[in-house]
């Protein structure tokens, strides 16, 4: 299995940029996924790779090799598709054979490899079905199957379960990344769902308006985002800015919730203009008992149960936080209109560029 690096690439079509100036690396038999929302580039940059659409600038390299004048055919790529792109006329283990006759394989070997992908999808017995006797989870499994079947260096996922219901999503997610981690395939899968992200990949990329925003392992995009868009497409929900003041030799940002003070070790000075974040889970209850920085009274204006989580918005001076629980006994403890005070721990702000 090949390492692939992207360097420096660019797409336009007609007028529109569609990505500038990507560059990045998938380590050999690793997942990496291509996070962002729709028009950020990610189905671009999966088809300049496999050759699909030709690249305006920059090199893609499979180990060594750069690739940018290598046919599709050529590249040893499994791609399976957002629609899947079965043949419907044919049952499933033709779709599954279908590569593997292009690539003129014996028939006796042919036989051979689509029992062992249909044992490996979880599809055996049913290899004389038709697509359209399948379900969604299955024409899924189908598609993944006819991708792998030819040995591909490289396998390919253009959000191959956007069309799924929650149920499926999850048992395909784990069916996709256990397969990739048992046969150790470099793969680059595309998903708008961080969820999915996360559960599946080594390594995401955030992408926005063509370009990258952040990357990273999955914990440390979710934990520790160090950009504004990373922390919010990843569901952080309390995000304040303001300007920082000092006061006592200490440095707060100054914000309608009142004065809150910063972590020592930050790069900022004073009167600049700062974005922090806060997860839900990090804010805590406060007893009142002694005057503390960082604490703040608040009026309780909504309650959810979700349940694992109890989660109740805030205000503080009518700016709105959120606030989780993991005891689900809490869901009764808050009323509209009760005030409450809330302390955020200084070692839970994030800075945010």
């Amino acid at each position: 299995m090949p390492s692939i690096e992207v360097k420096n690439i660019s797409k336009k079509f007609e007028d529109s940029i569609a990505i500038q100036d990507i560059s990045f690396k998938l380590d050999k038999g690793k997942l990496l996924t291509l996070l962002g929302p729709s028009g950020s580039g990610k189905t671009t940059i999966l088809r300049l790779i496999a050759g699909l659409i030709e690249l305006d600038t920059g090199e893609i390299y499979f180990d060594d090799l750069d690739v940018a004048q290598v046919p599709t055919e050529e590249r040893n790529i499994g791609f399976v598709f957002q629609s899947y792109a079965l043949f419907p006329h044919l049952p499933v283990s033709e779709n599954i054979a279908f590569g593997l006759e292009t690539r003129k394989w014996p028939k006796e070997k042919i036989i051979e490899r689509v029992k062992e992908m249909l044992v490996l999808v979880d599809l055996k017995g049913k290899g004389k079905r038709y697509p359209r006797e399948l379900s969604g989870g299955e024409r899924s499994r189908v598609a993944l199957a006819r991708a792998l079947a030819p040995n591909p260096s490289l396998l390919l996922l253009d959000e191959p379960l956007s069309a799924l219901d929650m149920s499926l999503k999850d048992n395909l997610r784990k069916t996709i990344r256990n397969i990739q981690q048992k046969i150790g395939v470099s793969t680059i899968y595309v998903t708008h769902d961080q969820t999915e992200a996360m559960e599946i990949s080594d390594q995401i990329i955030v992408l926005d308006h063509g370009q990258i925003i952040e990357q990273g392992k999955p914990e440390e995009l979710y934990l520790t985002p160090k950009k504004k868009f990373t922390a919010e497409f990843f569901g952080v929900t309390n995000i304040l800015s303001g300007k920082v003041v000092k006061e006592n030799n200490r440095l707060f940002l100054e914000h309608t919730i009142g004065r809150i003070l910063l972590p020592e070790k930050i790069s900022a000075k004073i009167d600049d203009e700062l974005t922090i974040a806060i997860f839900p889970q990090h804010i805590l209850l406060s007893s009142k008992t002694q005057k503390i920085d960082n604490e703040f009274p608040a009026m309780v204006t909504g309650s959810i149960f979700g349940g694992s989580i109890v989660s109740i918005t805030a205000e503080t001076n009518h700016f709105p936080l959120e606030i989780h629980f993991t005891s689900s006994h809490l869901k009764n403890k808050f009323t509209i209109g009760q005030e409450i005070y809330l302390y955020i721990p200084v070692s839970s702000i994030l800075i945010l560029e």
